[in-house]
């Protein structure tokens, strides 16, 4: 299969491109398309067999449940069995957004979409782009991030197509590299109590001022029990992860986790192992030796959190074996950032 990549530098220029992408959802095909937190590989969320070939095309186990993307708040309405009333200052505050809801799902979305689950996650991305093809397309999108499962997710058209070339039809460049750079916040809205399943950039401190009480669920930090089936994405399997291998460093303070990375950096380097540290801006000049990439600064944990895929990748890139990386305090953003963290080194800590 042939891979075409249109570059998006104006919706209204480039619209034939957006017309051709809608056309490929219609008939069932996938297309990569921008959002602004990764790359999404987007099926029409209504049709199973389409549904089908996301999980195909990624390697992605299909216990996996997705999100159906939407571009205006009423698409909601037929998807799902009814829309509890707090649900509705959360559209009106961080839609379009990184804030993907999970309510009691209709009987018009296939079982393929809800990996059998009788709830669904939505959520209306904040991208031009990604609106357009969903507007033109007339569905509900569902749409994984647009890379090969397990690996960092994609942050550049670049991305996908190093991991998806001559796999699906379509990507669509962005151009800019996505502006928040982890996948949205999942709220589980479908009980009693609002609990997020995944953090991101809408943070728990931020649905606390709209809901009062929110919880978080505890496998945030932790993996799922055995036997527990996920209810959002990138919580049952490892996620994010690069080639090389992960091992973050977690300490009651920063000066003693930057000396056991140097110490550690330095018994793998004996060894005979590359080492890749990801660092800090606050961190790099204590490090020296090895290879080193500040992913920004502790006091713009969004700049963090937008750099941390593609640093991965750059890992990668470079040929590294192993990659130490420093713990980040879990508020705000922070809780986020270490979801991610955590996952890509396979739970991997050492307390410093």
């Amino acid at each position: 299969m042939d891979t075409k990549l249109y570059r998006i530098e104006d919706i209204e220029k480039d619209f034939k491109a957006i017309e051709e992408a809608a056309h490929l959802l219609r008939q069932g095909q996938l297309v990569a398309f921008p959002t602004e937190t990764v790359y999404g590989l987007g099926a029409n969320a209504l049709d199973g067999q389409a549904v089908d070939r996301i999980f195909k095309a990624k390697g992605r186990p299909n216990d996996n449940p997705l999100i159906a993307h939407i571009s205006k708040r009423e698409d909601i309405e037929p998807l799902v069995l009814g829309v509890p009333a707090k649900v509705y200052p959360l559209i009106e505050t961080f839609w379009p957004g990184p804030l993907t809801i999970i309510l009691k799902k209709s009987s018009r979305v296939p079982a393929q979409t809800t990996a059998g689950l009788d709830t669904l996650a939505i959520r209306m991305p904040n991208h031009p782009v990604a609106l357009a093809v969903i507007d033109k397309a007339g569905l509900p999108i569902a749409a994984p991030s647009a890379n090969r499962s397990g690996k960092p997710s994609p942050t550049t058209a670049q991305h996908v197509l190093d991991d998806l070339n001559g796999r699906i039809p379509m990507i669509l460049d962005g151009i800019t590299p996505c502006s928040v750079g982890l996948e949205s916040t999942v709220l589980d809205m479908s009980g009693g109590v609002p609990t997020i399943l995944r953090p991101g950039a809408v943070t728990l401190e931020m649905l606390k001022e709209i809901l009062g009480h929110v919880e978080v669920d505890k496998t945030v930090l932790k993996p799922l029990e055995k036997g527990q089936p996920p209810k959002s994405p990138g919580m049952k399997y490892i996620h994010y992860a690069p080639r090389a291998k992960v091992i973050i460093f977690r300490g009651t303070s920063l000066d003693r986790i930057t000396k056991e990375v140097s110490r550690r950096a330095k018994e793998y380097v004996r060894e005979g192992k590359k080492v890749g540290i990801l660092a800090t801006d606050e961190t790099t000049h204590q490090y020296k030796g090895q290879d080193i990439i500040s992913l920004g600064s502790r006091k713009n944990p969004a700049s963090i959190a937008a750099n941390l895929f593609s640093s991965l990748r750059e890992f990668d890139d470079m040929g590294v074996d192993i990659i130490l990386a420093e713990w980040v305090e879990e508020k705000g953003e922070g809780l986020a950032i270490m979801n991610r963290m955590v996952r890509a080194a396979g739970f991997r800590i050492i307390d410093a």
